[in-house]
């Protein structure tokens, strides 16, 4: 803040709402409320006026605009009430971008005072402190070209590998107090990477302004404010800006499912229960000892979807993944039995939740078309990623746990019994086009005592990288998106810490850079080959070859082109038994080359395959009239893609 500035005045002449606005705002539908709500600053012929507050407070008595500019003092700068909307607004002449201010909110019930943060901040102070800063959100996008074409990159029939990331440790800065990378920084270091990876989008976990760092982003106190911890809302935008200019996607983890009970926060905010359920039963997340949203009550859901679009139009996302649905969904969520109240029909389905989930989904794809929202939700609720016109929640993806949970258990098993767990790794055929799954390693697997991915497998070293760039392989040849998160493409011994960054230096290891360049060639191939993601969605791009083998632990398939060009054979081998003359059925006659092997010395291999390709034999095997006989490598996956007829 300039020191020349001091505010002596407000005034009330200036409105930002419209009483459509309120009409919107009030029915529950209003999905640009950044727009009229918190601290805009305005100008008048090119000069700065002052800065116009408005906040929603329907149970205050008083509310004052306190800050750095009047010495936190309330009285002086106070908000007069808009009718009986529950908004008080009110400009202070001369206040610029670079203030700190909070709300002075003074209940009609109890005496209850308080200073709140701005719930439509657009930028706050470094926490430890709580204050809220008025900020433009003026920034010179150079993206137009990744905008005008990102639908196709996001498309259902489209490559898609996502680089889960938490900004705050990917990489640390030792010699500077082991500090993380700023916005700016990884826009340097970060995109590269990514790029160099083959990544087609990357993931940030929650960067929504939050307190605890040790939450990773999921306890969320301003949903409109990227965390200051690495810079500026224009240093994000400048990092999105780096990812689309190197053509890359950008998630963004949104968390409508709950916010922490801090004092400054949303939690209480006008004396009474306001964004919260009032009753504990509905009003209280037992996992987090956190506050849960009153969906039910208009002006929250006008929040919610604000918060939403806000992420989509200021910031250019790609993309939400929205946090912890199954805890929105069921009003029984880690309840035990008189823990919760039934809905109006006696039921456990949240319904406020569920309608407005499905109005956030139809919002976002009527307003951002090439956007993609992503579901993670853990249970068998149907039609998650369906329309809603059809009785869908309709998100665009749904994380596919149960194929996460099924393929760690049964790699982490040692060889001798896996064949007794087959059917870990078919089931999932079963129900694999029930919806737009994307398959997700993601950060939850590799904290909490859970161990890191490579941690999982079992066997000397050398089985376990090798069970490692299988899982890679396997991930990659299943018909569904994928997600991998940051330190797994390295094979990472130690579980992720979020105060630590990636372990880098073992990509000094022969082993670990083995890894790495395993997922570089595996994105590359999957981008480059459309049996691999063209039918992601389609039955008809999926076909066993041989689901029986369960003795000798291999499993082998095919995957189809739209257009049924391209066909790919996918073989696995899930012992450390080297199979010799190992016979597969083909759909076509001819040269199949070798792809993919993830047994290649280059990734650390053994170095078993088959000389780059093979042609096929007249011999019928498992019902087809060609076959091809290889060796199939210990621990490992082979990728076969037909290139042409014998001559």
């Amino acid at each position: 803040m300039s020191k020349s500035h001091h505010p002596q005045s407000i005034d009330y002449e200036l409105s930002l709402f419209s009483e459509d606005d309120l009409y919107l705002f009030n029915e529950g539908t209003h999905r640009r409320l950044y727009e009229r709500l918190g601290a805009h600053p305005q100008t008048r012929d090119g000069a700065l006026v002052g800065t116009n507050f408005a906040v929603w407070a329907p149970n205050a008595e008083a509310v004052c605009v306190v800050g750095d500019f009047n010495d936190w003092e309330g009285g002086k700068h106070a908000l007069r009430p808009r009718q009986d909307s529950g908004i008080w607004e009110g400009m202070v002449r001369g206040l610029e971008p670079g203030n700190r201010y909070k709300f002075n909110v003074s209940s009609r019930h109890n005496g209850y005072q308080v200073n709140k943060a701005d719930p439509f901040a657009f930028a706050t102070e470094c926490p430890p402190q709580t204050a809220s800063v008025v900020s433009d959100l003026s920034y010179d996008w150079r993206d137009e070209a990744w905008m005008a074409q990102r639908a196709m990159r996001s498309a259902h029939n489209g490559p898609i590998s996502i680089y889960e990331v938490h900004l705050g440790s990917w990489r640390r800065v030792l010699e500077d107090g082991n500090r993380s990378l700023s916005y700016r920084e990884m826009a340097e270091e970060l995109v590269s990477y990514v790029r160099h990876m083959g990544f087609t989008h990357v993931e940030l976990l929650p960067i929504m302004e939050h307190p605890f760092f040790g939450s990773w982003g999921y306890q969320t106190t301003s949903y409109f404010a990227p965390s200051s911890r690495y810079g500026s809302p224009q240093d994000l935008m400048y990092l999105i800006d780096a990812f689309h200019e190197n053509e890359i996607g950008v998630i963004l983890d949104w968390v409508p499912s709950h916010f922490p009970t801090d004092e400054h926060s949303l939690g209480y905010f006008d004396g009474t229960h306001l964004y919260e359920h009032a009753d504990p039963r509905k009003g209280i997340h037992p996992d987090w000892t956190s506050y849960i949203f009153n969906y039910g009550r208009d002006e929250v859901s006008s929040f919610l979807m604000s918060s939403a679009m806000f992420w989509l139009d200021k910031y250019h996302a790609d993309g939400l993944r929205v946090d912890a649905v199954a805890s929105m969904l069921y009003l029984d969520y880690s309840r035990d039995e008189g823990e919760w109240i039934p809905n109006r029909y006696g039921g456990r389905e949240n319904l406020e939740a569920i309608d407005f989930l499905r109005g956030l989904n139809e919002a976002v794809y009527e307003e951002y078309p090439g956007a993609q929202t992503f579901a993670e939700e853990s249970t068998a609720w149907p039609a998650v990623s369906r329309p809603t016109y059809s009785g869908g929640l309709g998100f665009g993806y749904k994380w596919d746990m149960g194929w996460m949970h099924d393929t760690l258990e049964y790699l982490s098993k040692d060889p001798v019994f896996r064949k007794f767990h087959h059917d870990h790794l078919t089931f999932r055929m079963l129900y694999a086009y029930s919806e737009n799954y994307v398959l997700p390693l993601s950060h939850d697997e590799v904290v909490h005592g859970k161990g890191s991915l490579i941690g999982k497998m079992p066997g000397d070293d050398w089985q376990k990288f090798a069970n490692l760039r299988l899982l890679f392989g396997n991930m990659y040849a299943q018909p569904a998106k994928k997600l991998l998160f940051m330190g797994g493409e390295i094979g990472q011994w130690s579980e992720w810490q979020h105060d630590h960054s990636v372990d880098w230096h073992l990509l000094l290891n022969d082993a670990h850079a083995g890894v790495q360049r395993w997922v570089i060639d595996l994105n590359g191939y999957y981008r480059q080959q459309p049996a691999l993601f063209e039918q992601d969605l389609d039955p008809a791009g999926f076909e066993w070859i041989d689901v029986h083998d369960v003795d000798a632990g291999t499993l082998s398939f095919l995957r189809w082109s739209a257009n049924g060009e391209s066909v790919v054979a996918i073989v696995c081998n899930f012992t450390p038994v080297p199979r010799h003359g190992y016979r597969v059925g083909v759909p076509r006659g001819g040269r199949w080359r070798e792809a993919l092997n993830s047994d290649a010395e280059g990734y650390g291999g053994s170095g078993q395959g088959n000389f780059g390709g093979l042609d096929t034999s007249p011999v019928e095997t498992h019902g087809r009239p060609q076959s091809l006989e290889m060796t199939l490598p210990p621990l490992a996956i082979l990728m076969f893609e037909h290139v042409g007829d014998r001559a």
